[in-house]
């Protein structure tokens, strides 16, 4: 997975349901210095939502490549 990729949700969660499409705007490496949810060491994407003009975070393992 990279920036660019559209993804499906895998797992839902408030205002995202299950299923929904993406785009990978942004991958984050833990060394990078970001955190996610207060975690150190955890990679995460950055996906803009269709339809909804939302960023989300997501985990490796929520996302499933469409194309």
């Amino acid at each position: 997975m990279k920036p660019g990729n559209l993804v499906r949700i895998t797992r839902a969660s408030i205002g995202v349901p299950l299923g929904s499409i993406g785009l990978i705007m942004r991958f984050y490496r833990a060394e990078d210095g970001h955190e996610f949810g207060g975690l150190h060491g955890v990679d995460y994407y950055s996906v803009l939502i269709t339809g909804a003009d939302r960023k989300r975070n997501y985990l490796k393992r929520d996302l499933e490549v469409v194309s």
